[in-house]
């Protein structure tokens, strides 16, 4: 497979559809296609014309995470990259999803395991076909968790089923994964992309530079005393004040018509 095969870009309604293409192995992470993610996410926020980003996989899988072949073959031959791959790549692959300054959509159409699990939990928004499933498969392989899944899950599911997730490496399937709040939707597997894509694009049309505020403060939010947390929301409200997209929402309010936001 080529490089250009190994990860999809397409754009259109301000969206960028990122599809991880490698579904003979269940779009498993060699280092070829980590590091093209890694330089398509760090693009898509430098785009202006980018305002929602879609992160998915091609066949039947989202993600099966590391991609366990190379990495073994790497260790072997004593090429220590292998051991350096969660700084190099999971670490910046994650924080590009988390800081992204726009909103980040994980359409996950079928399994998503490891990394690839831990991608889907660092986006801002998750819907699942209806066969996904999740997992946390650290354990089984003698590992711990990485690219940002200890930060990530509990906050979404708590701190108790989180351990549970990756204690036991248990599936968890879509329906089960709507219910504990994994995921906001499912739908039926033909209808993922459309739906993904139809939510991307009306984030896309709305205000992106206050989501990024937003995701901002949610995110010192997480980790700060009340007090930070009022300090960061009044610092974004400044902000957010001077901005041309609240001008615009403040003047379609009073003109009682819908604001057509620049995303300045």
């Amino acid at each position: 497979m080529t490089t250009e095969d190994v990860l999809r870009s397409a754009d259109a309604d301000g969206v960028r559809t990122l599809t991880l293409n490698r579904p003979q192995a269940y779009n498993s992470l060699t280092v070829e296609l980590k590091e093209r993610l890694l330089g398509a996410l760090r693009g898509a926020a430098e785009d202006a014309d980018v305002r929602a980003v879609v992160l998915t996989g091609s066949g039947k899988a989202f993600c099966a995470g590391q991609d366990l072949k190379e990495h073994v073959g790497m260790l072997q031959s004593g090429d220590p990259a292998p051991l350096r791959t969660v700084s190099d790549h999971y670490n910046p692959i994650v924080r590009a999803i988390v800081d992204m300054p726009k909103p980040v959509i994980a359409a996950v159409n079928g399994p998503a395991a490891g990394a690839g699990a831990a991608f889907a939990y660092a986006a801002d928004l998750r819907i699942a076909a209806s066969s996904a499933n999740f997992m946390m498969a650290f354990a089984n392989v003698g590992l711990g968790p990485d690219s940002g899944a200890s930060w990530t899950l509990q906050r979404l599911i708590g701190y108790g089923r989180a351990a549970e997730l990756m204690l036991l490496a248990r599936t968890v399937d879509s329906t089960e994964a709507l219910r504990i709040g994994l995921v906001s939707e499912v739908v039926t597997d033909e209808e993922l992309p459309t739906r993904a894509h139809a939510l991307a694009a009306r984030l896309a049309a709305g205000p992106t530079v206050a989501y990024a505020k937003i995701k901002g403060t949610l995110t010192t939010a997480a980790e700060s005393t009340l007090e930070e947390a009022l300090a960061a929301e009044e610092a974004a409200q400044a902000a957010l004040g001077a901005t041309a997209d609240h001008t615009e929402a403040v003047e379609a309010f009073v003109a009682k018509r819908k604001p057509d936001f620049s995303g300045k």
